[in-house]
């Protein structure tokens, strides 16, 4: 049987010579010199284009996972790459330590969400990638390399953000907070007023995030400060409850949008607010069961609001299939050569389809709205965007580019579908 390689979605799947788990870094530098080409990395399968996708090797870190050291001093901890996040977290509150912030799925490796420039929400948050210290990884010849903020903080930021292109990240150290608690709060109100209100609500917490239920016209507004107050018990997570009840009207009421849309907005007016304190690990990830693809386009902060007004006039008018929620965060900016939030204060607009419908024509259409407000993409979710794009968008792309060679100058971490991102000819 040939080797079978899907991500999480099941819309990217790759059929690869060779799938490949090594049991430690000299087995992985191995791989690199002799497995045949294209090497591509896959993390947890959370990425929804196809940065996997290869017909070479496919090799998993699985194998390379967990705790190296960490300094009680410092807040820092050096893990390995194949470490996912569910279990990073448990392993920082074992010795004191916890991420600043993190986003709503802890499936993910360490080294994809830090490739992909994976991020959580808050205007003076940044991304997982602005965490690092030092950052290890086998290059295009099999040899292992390390560079540290110290020493070689232009090397940190051309490859703190490298979609797996610029070598097999192993380990990284990582600059984290002292354990800490959350209050979380969570309430519903007018989309008008959220989106009018957009810039004060935001800034007026550590981290603050809302979702946009299509159809219904409100907004189910998250945020999320510093607390020394005892826990209290996170109420039941009803999310997956939810969608399916949104995906049942969609169905069922597809030729009476009035009566769905009136159905929706008394049901999301009734959610009940949500207020509870907790440990930091307790309080970040959701479960996430459905099955959805996503676009993310990360724009300049102003524009955010703007931009979503189009999107959901365009998703309410001509898309009545899509019914799962549209996610809005704020990102700090960053030095990160390829970091979507490079030298600007970020609007992230997320926009969902279920797995089980084609997503191309939705995610078609609203890209253009993105793009006509200066957004760059989400590197591990959908977009349609090729090296002649990127150049524009990022300053020091041309400076990314000639590292990226340096590291691998036989090319063997590029696919077809990154030698379209990077401009490679194969």
């Amino acid at each position: 049987m040939a080797n079978a390689w899907s991500n999480w979605s099941g819309f990217v799947k790759a059929a690869p010579k060779l799938i490949a788990t090594p049991a430690d870094i000299g087995e992985l530098a191995e791989l690199v010199r002799s497995a045949p080409g294209p090497l591509r990395v896959a993390g947890a399968g959370h990425s929804f284009t196809p940065l996997v996708q290869s017909d070479g090797t496919i090799v998993s870190l699985e194998k390379i996972e967990g705790l190296v050291s960490h300094d009680a001093a410092t807040n820092r901890a050096r893990v390995r790459a194949g470490t996912r996040l569910g279990a990073l977290m448990h392993i920082l509150q074992g010795i004191g330590q916890g991420l600043p912030n993190m986003g709503d799925i802890d499936r993910q490796a360490i080294g994809g969400a830090l490739g992909t420039a994976t991020h959580g929400s808050g205007p003076t948050l940044g991304a997982y990638h602005t965490q690092l210290e030092t950052v290890q990884f086998v290059d295009g010849r099999g040899k292992l390399r390390e560079y540290s903020r110290a020493g070689d903080q232009d090397m940190i930021h051309a490859t703190g953000v490298a979609l797996g292109a610029f070598g097999v990240l192993t380990e990284v150290t990582m600059n984290n907070i002292a354990t800490y608690r959350l209050r979380r709060r969570k309430w519903v109100l007018p989309i008008g007023d959220m989106l009018r209100d957009f810039e004060t609500m935001m800034a007026a917490h550590r981290s603050a995030e809302f979702y946009y239920i299509p159809f219904s016209g409100y907004a189910q507004f998250i945020a999320s400060d510093l607390s020394d107050a005892a826990p209290t018990p996170r109420p039941t997570e009803d999310d997956e409850e939810g969608l399916a009840t949104l995906r049942k009207l969609r169905t069922a009421l597809r030729w009476l949008p009035s009566l769905r849309r009136a159905l929706i907005k008394g049901a999301v007016k009734k959610v009940p607010s949500e207020d509870y304190v907790q440990d930091w690990l307790n309080v970040y990830a959701s479960d996430r069961r459905t099955k959805f693809n996503e676009m993310e386009y990360h724009l300049p902060y102003e524009e955010g609001p703007k931009a979503l007004a189009e999107i959901i006039e365009l998703t309410e008018k001509h898309f009545p299939e899509v019914y799962f929620p549209m996610e809005v965060r704020s990102v700090a900016p960053d030095e990160f050569w390829l970091s979507p939030f490079h030298k600007r204060l970020t609007c992230s607009i997320a926009i969902h389809h279920d797995a089980a419908n084609d997503p191309l024509p939705f995610m078609r259409a609203a890209e253009l709205i993105f793009l006509r407000y200066g957004g760059r993409p989400h590197w591990g979710k959908m977009h349609s965007l090729k090296a002649a794009d990127f150049r524009k968008l990022y300053p020091r792309w041309d400076d990314a580019m000639a590292v990226r060679r340096d590291i691998d100058p036989q090319s063997r971490f590029v696919s077809p579908y990154m030698a379209g991102l990077f401009g490679i000819e194969l």
